[in-house]
C-alpha cells in the first residue's frame, strides 16, 4: 500500500485518482473550486487536506499533478516542491504546451525529486474504467519507478524519452483528435443545411476512411438526440490548439490548419460556448 496526493480531481482527474484507490493505495486529495467530484472521491475513500503543507507531510510516495494548463501547473509546481521528500516520483498528467514539463522537471531536479510526464488519450469515462493510454516523458529509470501507478488507471502506455517528447507526442496526437471532430462537427451542420439524413449519412461513412472514434463518439450520441458524445469543451480546445500552433511555428502548412481550427474554437468562447463540448457545438 502506497500513499499517494492528487492535485487536480477534476473531471479526468476523478477517474484516475479512483482507480488508485482500487488499487488499494491511501489517496490523499486536496480541495478544488468545484466540489463535486472531490465528494465523489472522498465517498470512494480518499482523505481530503486543506493546504499543500498538509498534503506533502502524508510521507507521499507519489504525487499525481492533473490540472488545466502550463502556467497552473507551474504555479503549484514552486509551491510544492520544496515541501517533498526526495523518494516521491511525481506523475505529470497535464497536457503541457511543448516546453511546460521541461521546464517542470528542471524545478523538480532542483529538488532532486524524480519525475514524469504522462498526458493521456481518452476521456472521462476511459479514465474511470482504468483504459486510458499514457503518453511518458521521462528518463527510463524514473518510468520504471512510475510504472505500478501507471498500470492503475492505464489500458496501455508509451515510453517516448526524455521529458518534452511526452508532451510534443500528447499534442500532435490532439492535433489529429481535434481536427478530425472538428470536421466532423462542421459535416453534421452541413448536413443539416442540406436535409441530408444523419443516419444515412453515418452509415456511409463508417464505411468509407472517414470512420474514427470520434465519429462514432459524436454520431452515436447524437443520432438519441445527445450532443454530448465528444466530451472535450471549447475552452480546452482552444488552449491545446493553440499549444499546437505554436509548436509547429516552423511548419507554415501545419500552422495554418491548427490556426484554422483554433479560430473556431475562438469563436464559439466568443459567444459565450466556451465550456460547451465540441460535440455540443453542432446546435449553437
Amino acid at each position: 500500500m502506497k500513499n499517494v496526493g492528487f492535485i487536480g480531481v477534476g473531471y479526468m482527474g476523478y477517474g484516475i485518482a479512483k482507480n488508485i484507490l482500487k488499487n488499494k493505495n491511501n489517496l490523499f486529495v486536496i480541495a478544488n473550486k468545484n466540489r463535486s467530484p472531490i465528494e465523489k472521491i472522498i465517498k470512494d475513500g480518499a482523505i481530503e487536506v486543506n493546504s499543500y503543507e498538509e498534503l506533502c507531510s502524508k510521507n507521499l510516495d507519489c504525487l499525481f499533478l492533473c490540472v488545466t494548463n502550463t502556467p497552473i501547473a507551474h504555479s503549484i509546481i514552486e509551491k510544492v516542491s520544496p515541501l517533498l521528500n526526495s523518494d516521491i516520483i511525481i506523475i505529470d498528467i497535464t497536457t503541457h504546451n511543448q516546453n511546460g514539463s521541461i521546464e517542470a522537471n528542471k524545478i523538480f531536479k532542483s529538488k532532486n525529486i524524480s519525475y514524469i510526464e504522462c498526458p493521456v488519450m481518452g476521456g472521462p469515462v476511459q479514465a474511470e474504467e482504468g483504459v486510458l493510454g499514457g503518453i511518458v516523458g521521462g528518463s527510463e529509470e524514473d518510468f520504471k519507478k512510475a510504472e505500478i501507478f501507471l498500470k492503475a488507471f492505464c489500458k496501455d502506455y508509451f515510453y517516448f524519452g526524455e521529458v518534452g517528447m511526452g508532451a510534443k507526442s500528447k499534442l500532435l496526437n490532439n492535433f489529429l483528435a481535434l481536427g478530425n471532430a472538428t470536421l466532423i462537427v462542421h459535416m453534421i451542420k452541413s448536413a443539416e443545411k442540406f436535409n441530408i439524413d444523419l443516419k444515412k449519412l453515418f452509415d456511409v461513412a463508417k464505411l468509407g476512411s472517414g470512420n474514427s472514434a470520434a465519429l462514432s463518439r459524436i454520431f452515436d450520441n447524437l443520432l438519441k438526440g445527445d450532443y454530448t458524445g465528444f466530451k472535450f469543451t471549447a475552452n480546452n480546445s482552444h488552449k491545446d490548439l493553440s499549444y499546437i500552433q505554436d509548436m509547429m511555428s516552423e511548419m507554415p502548412d501545419a500552422e495554418k490548419l491548427a490556426k484554422v481550427t483554433k479560430d473556431f474554437y475562438k469563436d464559439a468562447i466568443d459567444n459565450g460556448n466556451g465550456d460547451s463540448f465540441i460535440s455540443e457545438l453542432i446546435k449553437k
